[in-house]
C-alpha cells in the first residue's frame, strides 16, 4: 500500500467529486465507473507505477462510489470559500 499514492487519491476525490452533486443523467454507478477510469488515466499521468495503481484498485473504487454516491445537502459556496480560506491560512481546516 501506497501512502503517498492514497493521500494523491483523496485529493483527486475531493477536488473533483462535490457531495451532493450528482446529476440525474446518469447513474451512481456509471459516474462512479467514469471518475474512476478518469483518476486512474490521471495518475498514470501523473507517474505513479502501474502495479500501485493495480494494487490499489480494490480500495480506490469504493471510495469513489461512496463519494459520487453521497446525496448529503451541500452549499456549493460554503464550500468554495471554506477552501479559500483554508489555501489562504494554509492550515486545512
Amino acid at each position: 500500500m501506497s501512502k503517498r499514492f492514497m493521500r494523491w487519491v483523496e485529493a483527486w476525490i475531493e477536488e473533483h467529486i462535490l457531495p451532493g452533486a450528482n446529476p440525474d443523467i446518469e447513474s451512481h454507478e456509471a459516474r462512479a465507473k467514469r471518475l474512476t477510469e478518469k483518476l486512474f488515466a490521471e495518475a498514470a499521468a501523473a507517474n505513479f507505477p502501474q502495479f500501485e495503481i493495480e494494487e490499489e484498485r480494490e480500495r480506490i473504487v469504493p471510495r469513489v462510489l461512496a463519494a459520487v454516491s453521497d446525496s448529503t445537502d451541500f452549499d456549493i459556496d460554503a464550500y468554495h470559500l471554506k477552501s479559500q480560506l483554508a489555501q489562504e491560512n494554509e492550515d486545512g481546516d
